[in-house]
């Protein structure tokens, strides 16, 4: 039942579902051309959306995960590394860039954004090279920093983040897809929002590396002191005719789920689509819903599934492999203590968890018991940051392989019957 919920969130975010309805009619064209541009771990299977769906001359490029690409014969699909980004990444960058010079009033570019953009579009800003980018980025994605406030960082320091891709559309109509990954679906977060406007500013970057003891390079520092990172501003005229739509949401994955829920005769509770927080301790928290649920029949009555979504952080503090799903259930297990009649599910609708080929977990009553049995103590591996080594090490790692969307974290609790 985990399993088929999980699929049915996935299922629900698949650029072959979510593209078409909102892909412009084609006598909006006129004389002018599509252009298709993008970045994420799902652009490659939007881009080939568009092209099945779109009789007209098409071209374009787009950047995905190496893994993610898709056979697209009119939109070039080039692969770069995620969540650390590579020069294949900066590259691509900067031809994106080159695609849309020299665009005219009556051309549109489509532009195709999902979840690990900002990572896929690394060309730094004049000053900076990409060495020091990737510095800042593992110091971020290892503070405990919200993605909120990684993103706003990242803005800042980019030659194409924070609405300059859209600049450089103009006078172009810029139209973006956006599958959501992050929590409040705000688009300037989405892959660093590089079509929309962005109120952040460089002091406010400088706030967020100061607030987490960072020590980045020195050229960076200059670039958030000076000011001279400062992105594109709401009111901007270059970015009057761009206009954002929002295809799929964290949202829409659950209620997916929660649907196939109920069908199976499941009460379906959705908690939230935004949840954010310490790994470990958003765990705890769902560990002690549960628990009232199983013991008290509050406020939820079993059988049911509890339903969430957004993005954990985790502070890493171990040498373990990870990832924010995996230490969330991990640390769910612990507070459930082999509750009967409790299991659940956490993993990433990517299809991986941090730096793993790996969504997720499964986390049934015997968990702990079977852990113990194989010499794996479960708060060892939580202190190291290990949670898909021991997962992994009890054969409940689940391994979707690319998803080709994402709509960020998923979490099942299914409660089976009260005590």
């Amino acid at each position: 039942m985990l399993r088929r919920l999980f699929a049915a969130a996935i299922a629900s975010a698949q650029p072959a579902r979510c593209v078409p309805a909102h892909l412009p009619h084609p006598q909006e064209l006129g004389s002018g051309r599509l252009v298709v541009i993008g970045a994420g771990k799902a652009s490659a299977a939007m881009a080939r959306a568009v092209q099945d769906h779109w009789a007209g001359p098409l071209s374009g490029l787009v950047v995905t995960r190496y893994g993610y690409s898709v056979p697209c014969e009119r939109i070039e699909i080039v692969e770069a590394a995620h969540p650390v980004p590579d020069d294949a990444g900066a590259q691509a960058a900067q031809r994106l860039l080159e695609t849309v010079q020299g665009l005219n009033e009556d051309d549109i570019v489509l532009c195709l954004i999902s979840g690990g953009g900002s990572a896929l579009l690394p060309l730094p800003i004049k000053g900076l090279t990409l060495s020091d980018k990737q510095q800042v980025n593992r110091a971020l994605l290892a503070s405990g920093a919200s993605i909120s406030e990684i993103n706003c960082v990242r803005r800042h320091l980019s030659a194409i983040k924070g609405g300059r891709l859209a600049a450089a559309c103009h006078p172009a109509r810029v139209i973006t897809l956006l599958l959501s990954d992050v929590p409040g679906d705000n688009p300037m977060d989405i892959a660093s929002g590089p079509t929309v406007a962005d109120p952040t500013t460089c002091q406010d970057a400088l706030e967020i590396v100061r607030r987490y003891g960072m020590t980045p390079p020195p050229a960076v520092l200059e670039v958030l002191e000076s000011g001279r990172g400062e992105s594109v501003k709401p009111g901007d005229a270059r970015l009057a005719r761009a206009e954002t739509r929002m295809i799929a949401t964290p949202q829409t994955a659950l209620e997916a789920a929660a649907s196939v829920a109920r069908e199976h005769g499941f009460a379906a509770h959705i908690l939230g689509d935004a949840w954010e927080g310490e790994a470990r301790e958003v765990g705890k928290v769902l560990a002690g819903m549960a628990l009232q649920v199983a013991q008290r029949g509050q406020p939820f009555q079993a059988p049911c599934v509890l339903l969430s979504g957004g993005e954990t952080t985790v502070t890493v503090r171990g040498q373990g492999r990870g990832g924010r799903n995996v230490e969330c259930l991990l640390s769910l297990a612990i507070a459930l203590r082999g509750q009967s009649g409790v299991f659940a599910l956490m993993g990433d609708t990517d299809g991986v968890d941090g730096q793993e080929e790996i969504a997720g977990a499964i986390a049934t009553p015997d968990t702990l018991s079977r852990a113990w049995a194989q010499g794996l103590p479960p708060l060892a591996h939580l202190a190291n940051n290990n949670g898909h080594g021991f997962f992994e090490a009890l054969g409940d790692s689940v391994v979707t392989g690319p998803t080709l969307t994402n709509v960020n974290d998923f979490r099942v609790v299914l409660i089976q019957s009260a005590a």
